[in-house]
């Protein structure tokens, strides 16, 4: 037999090809390595300096490259005027990422806070806030607001958008996955056909989304910005924008995927089986077949790789250590997800729509969601050890703590899918019968003329279509009540396919509480990068400015002549930064008392930071102050007041205070 060429027409899958490969081809080139998390790691002023004079400007320095606005900095004064231009300037050179804001000029003496937010190149959004004081410190009376970077109203429908996107990845590139591999037939039928064109549409009205929400969710947090074009074109200089249109680009060719699935392929599975015709003729068909089969599912593979390498260039796995290995088993693992959950999807709507899927499709998909499985925990083995990097971060990080509810949820998915394959195995291996396209054939058969019926409650009777317009509408009611009401008596009946749909509901359930854990955890930031975070000393990421100073009594005695009394110690402003600190010492009486040497030491066992020690100048009777103590981070600080009253009496008193 002489090979003819398909007639369905390979031009457009090879272009489909072509344009994913190259997209894929892009995005590979464009992606660079990072660390796991940016941080700030320093400032101009620094945090908690004293200058002379007022500066022109403030910047920032980073420890990888971030994502802000114009209003990202923001400076104020002691009364939380703004004294910044609001524009942002980029003074990155280099490895060097370092963003800054021109201050007014003639700014008065006083303590002034420097609050700024920012998205890191994972995607994760960060925030912190300093001061520092121009002439002397003063009292301020800033109070930052309690939401972060990427919170608010923007925030919450920018996570919706994320959490859509991967469900409508999982159901088109799963759903696809399910026809071409498990049930081919499946492309005729109506319930798949809305399932894929669904996932489509909703991956890409949710891709759509967040690329409007990039701009008020990495900047203002306002919801009217989501339509500023300035905004949206300098989302679209970044990573994530490149991602994001590159999606939609391949979503562009995942539509012509999806129509030739269900227009070329779906018309030829159509085809009746015993059509009268040549030998030669039915091998012709079935070579375009086989050909049309092998181009999809190569089309479909790159294309879904693709749309999968838009999220491992643009969130965990593009940053921290390996991203040349992270990003393809990244991809991998997206995969396999599609597969397992998309076709678990994919298998729930034929086992309620139609009934009459053969066991051999089941059995397929059984197989495939195995083989996923296998692969979801290698990718996730790594994934965890990249991103976790210690059995003590699994519990003392958020990434850790949500990362063993995952598990948890895979564990029972998998003893659901378990109960699965029991149903399974247990199906007749006779199929219902079904209608051309992959329907239940509902009708009796016709009789003969001349011939009685087996069952005369089987013989159709002749339909009689009404005059009237509405007696006719009420008729067709009827009539879709009935076949509806057929339908689930048929599927009931089977109790091996109602067992099977009952369990896989259940898996159905449980991943939609799996993906949305996975979707929170994307926006979480590592437990390795939280912990070298932590053991940096966190940048100098500080947190809001407190309403009152920090004020603490501490009993003493130091065993000698009149070493007994009362230490009183005020930290101002009480925060993160730079504080002034006075100490009292008073007798039993009230009245002040005098000693030789007053030492104070400030540690945050929580982080392994200190003993800090300052050592106060005496300016009084009783009083000692000292300027410029730093506090590096907020938590529960542990201040060690050192008192002696004579060269052989000393005693140290301790009391854990919050600070910040």
């Amino acid at each position: 037999m002489t090979a003819t060429a398909p007639r369905f027409g390979a031009a457009p899958l090879v272009r489909l090809l072509l344009v994913a490969a190259a997209l894929l081809g892009t995005l590979l080139a464009g992606a660079t390595p990072a660390s796991a998390h940016a941080a700030l790691t320093g400032s101009n002023p620094k945090d908690g300096a004293v200058v002379a004079g007022a500066p022109q400007d403030v910047t920032l320095t980073f420890s990888e490259q971030v994502a802000m606005g114009d209003d990202s900095i923001r400076v104020m004064d002691p009364s939380a005027k703004r004294v910044d231009t609001g524009e942002l300037r980029d003074l990155c050179s280099g490895n060097i990422v370092k963003y800054g804001v021109a201050l007014h000029s003639g700014l008065p003496n006083g303590t002034y806070t420097v609050a700024w937010q920012a998205v890191s190149a994972d995607s994760h959004p960060i925030s912190g806030a300093f001061t520092f004081s121009i002439g002397a410190p003063s009292q301020t009376t800033v109070d930052l607001p309690e939401q972060q970077a990427g919170g608010g109203v923007v925030g919450v429908l920018y996570d919706i958008a994320r959490y859509a996107a991967y469900a409508g990845f999982i159901l088109l590139a799963g759903g696809a996955a399910f026809v071409l591999a498990c049930w081919q037939r499946g492309a005729g039928v109506r319930a798949l056909q809305r399932l894929v064109v669904q996932g489509w549409v909703t991956l890409t009205a949710a891709t759509l989304a967040m690329l409007l929400l990039r701009n008020p969710y990495t900047g203002s947090g306002k919801l009217a910005d989501a339509f500023d074009l300035t905004g949206l074109k300098a989302v679209l200089d970044t990573k994530t924008g490149a991602s994001l249109v590159s999606r939609l680009l391949l979503l562009g060719a995942a539509a012509l995927f999806v129509a030739v699935l269900f227009g070329a392929f779906a018309k030829r599975d159509a085809s009746p089986d015993d059509e009268p015709r040549g030998k030669e003729a039915a091998d012709e068909a079935a070579d375009e077949k086989k050909d049309l089969t092998f181009g999809l599912a190569i089309g479909g593979t790159v294309v879904a790789a693709g749309i999968a390498a838009t999220w491992a260039l643009s969130e965990h796995a593009s940053t921290g250590i390996q991203p040349g290995i992270a990003m393809p088993v990244d991809v991998l693992h997206l995969l396999a997800v599609a597969a397992w959950l998309g076709g678990l999807a994919a298998l729930l709507v034929a086992l309620h729509q139609t009934p009459g899927i053969e066991r051999d499709a089941v059995q397929r998909f059984s197989r495939i969601a195995f083989g996923s499985v296998l692969v979801l925990a290698a990718t996730g083995l790594y994934q965890s050890w990249r991103q976790v990097g210690s059995w003590s971060a699994l519990t003392s990080t958020s990434y850790g703590q949500l990362l063993l509810v995952k598990v948890a949820l895979v564990a029972v998915l998998v003893g659901v899918a378990w109960i699965s394959r029991k149903w399974t195995a247990r199906l007749t291996a006779t199929a219902a019968p079904e209608a051309p396209g992959g329907g239940r054939a509902e009708e009796p058969a016709e009789v003969p003329a001349g011939e009685p019926a087996e069952n005369p409650a089987e013989v159709p009777e002749p339909v009689t279509v009404p005059d009237d317009p509405a007696r006719a509408v009420q008729l067709a009611r009827q009539k879709a009540v009935l076949a509806t009401a057929r339908e689930k008596r048929i599927r009931d009946a089977d109790a091996e396919r109602t067992g099977l749909r009952r369990s896989v509901l259940a898996e159905a359930a449980v991943a939609v509480v799996l993906l949305a854990v996975t979707t929170v955890l994307t926006s979480t930031e590592p437990g390795r990068a939280e912990e070298q975070e932590a053991g940096r000393g966190g940048g100098q990421a500080s947190t809001a400015v407190p309403d009152r100073p920090v004020k603490i009594s501490i009993p003493f005695d130091t065993g000698g002549e009149d070493g007994k009394g009362t230490a009183r110690l005020e930290l101002d402003p009480g925060r993160t930064g730079g504080n002034e600190m006075h100490v009292w010492l008073d007798r039993p009486n009230g009245k002040p008392l005098d000693v030789p040497e007053v030492k104070v030491a400030f540690t945050l066992e929580a982080k392994r930071i200190g003993p800090l020690p300052i050592t106060p100048d005496r300016l009084a009777t009783g009083h000692w102050t000292a300027s410029g103590v730093q506090i590096p981070l907020p938590g529960d600080w542990k201040i060690e007041l050192t008192v002696r009253s004579s060269d052989i009496d000393q005693v140290t008193v301790k009391k854990n205070v919050k600070i910040g």
